[in-house]
């Protein structure tokens, strides 16, 4: 089993490399002081596990997961039950609750063989969603751009659109594609800021700079930057509600 350990702390990486050393079927194959780093071994090494930390600078955990989760297990390491609790409901690998015993990671790492022989896909949208606290929202979108990682704050976006399994992010004059369907995101955001117009297309609502009538029931979405999005009738209702 390959493991790459993901942790800002040199001692917790340490601790865990050492409790690592009596599994024969172990190889660690990378560590990780960050999430980005975390991103780009998966990228380039593709381990079978991840030992991952969750409140760490620039990319926490649950972000890491959320880039990476359909590729690799996660067994949670981490000082806050509150995060690896509520991780673990919807059935994370496993979480190990810091300060934990080697004979603890040993029960994590046969968990991780045991889902491996069985494989399932890992839930990460509902993962991702259940570590938010309720009434709490998206404050940035972590998309993985092969090995490199862009962290845009929702502030930034102008809208988001549907492509089959994927959303189109247009921020700021680009367009960065993310897996994940159209539904999970718009539920992850905002509502009073984030309208969905269209089966297709979310919108900042601070982006709309007026909506132009253009056929019977049909209207359109005029943005600042002169970017026009058909609404639907549903789409039209949304807006009407939130704008009012």
């Amino acid at each position: 089993m390959r493991v790459a350990i993901v942790d800002d702390e040199e001692l917790a990486r340490k601790i865990v490399r050492e409790y690592l050393a009596d599994s024969e079927d172990v190889e660690i194959v990378a560590e990780c002081a960050n999430g980005f780093e975390a991103v780009k071994v998966v990228t380039d090494l593709k381990p079978d596990l991840l030992l991952l930390d969750i409140q760490m600078p620039r990319l926490d955990g649950f972000e890491v997961l959320d880039l990476v989760g359909r590729e690799v297990d996660v067994i949670f390491i981490t000082a806050f039950d509150k995060y690896a609790l509520r991780a673990f409901e919807v059935h994370a690998v496993d979480y190990l609750l810091k300060p934990f015993t080697a004979e603890r990671l040993r029960e994590a790492l046969g968990r991780a063989r045991d889902r491996m022989k069985a494989p399932t896909t890992l839930p990460v949208s509902d993962l991702t969603t259940a570590a938010r606290a309720p009434g709490t929202h998206l404050e940035r979108v972590a998309i993985r751009d092969g090995a490199n990682v862009h962290v845009v704050p929702v502030s930034k976006i102008d809208y988001v659109e549907a492509q089959d399994d994927y959303v189109c992010v247009h921020t700021e004059g680009k367009s960065l594609l993310k897996q994940q369907t159209l539904a999970d995101i718009a539920t992850m955001l905002n509502p009073a800021q984030f309208v969905r117009i269209h089966r297709s297309y979310v919108l900042n609502i601070d982006r709309l700079a007026r909506l132009e009538l253009y056929a019977k029931d049909s209207h359109a979405a005029i943005l600042r930057d002169g970017t026009r999005l058909p609404v639907s009738r549903s789409g039209y209702a949304r807006l009407n509600t939130v704008l009012k």
